[in-house]
């Protein structure tokens, strides 16, 4: 898995598992497997961020990166 301080080259995921406090925690970025449907690249994504550790029960979420830039692309209102 690339951490966010090394970008992955092409389409990739940002994987997040959400604690038990309810706060999400950000997992990294990983590249998405090509010739996947979404949901699997999805769990292949999970699986690769947790290095196979992710358990039944555990909430994940595995975003398109696209997605993300464009979810965080937020300015404040004006005045």
């Amino acid at each position: 898995m690339a951490s966010m301080a090394e970008p992955v080259a092409g389409p990739a995921l940002v994987v997040l598992r959400r604690a038990d406090d309810g706060c999400w925690e950000l997992l990294g970025e990983v590249a998405r497997r090509p010739g996947l449907p979404a949901r699997a690249a999805r769990t292949a994504a999970i699986e690769e961020a947790t290095g196979g550790r992710a358990h039944a029960g555990d909430v994940y979420a595995a975003v398109l990166r696209s997605e993300w830039r464009i979810a965080v692309d937020w300015s404040p209102p004006d005045d």
